[in-house]
């Protein structure tokens, strides 16, 4: 399992082509030859961006999903719109696709920051108003997400 570090704002060319963070890129060199996967994200208007261990390991849980209920259907291929796979060219950049960049209101700046195993690509002002609009509430979240309760310890 791969664990990243950064965020990094970076320009977007008028052909969708970002150039990939050194840093990421030193993170990632043990994986870099085995291509990624982008996707729409699940919660926010955003991208993210698998290294292919890491969408195959993804893969492997939803493959375990049965196909004979529509929600699972359904989910897998809200989860699976617009997938595709993207590589490094020999500069070092990124294409991000029109449809993708549409989605996630990708103009000339993005961020991409790391998300543990994954790095999300977004516009930077969506980036940041995301950031802004999880700081009113970030305290009771973390408390609820990561906190524990009295009797979480006494077991």
């Amino acid at each position: 399992m791969v664990n990243l570090i950064g965020t990094y704002e970076c320009r977007v060319d008028a052909k969708g082509r970002v150039m990939f963070s050194s840093t990421f890129k030193r993170q990632l060199s043990s994986v870099l030859q085995e291509g990624f996967v982008i996707k729409r994200a699940v919660f926010q208007p955003c991208l993210e961006l698998y290294p292919m261990q890491e969408w195959n390991l993804m893969m492997d849980k939803v493959n375990k999903l049965n196909r004979f209920k529509k929600k699972n259907n359904d989910f897998i291929r809200r989860f699976t719109a617009g997938v595709r796979m993207v590589e490094l060219d020999a500069t070092g950049r990124i294409l991000i696709p029109k449809d993708l960049c549409d989605f996630a209101g990708i103009q000339k700046q993005i961020v991409m920051s790391s998300s543990i195993n994954i790095i999300e690509i977004w516009d930077k002002d969506k980036y940041e108003k995301a950031i802004d609009d999880a700081t009113l509430d970030f305290a009771d979240l973390a408390e609820e997400v990561m906190g524990k309760t009295d009797e979480d310890e006494l077991s």
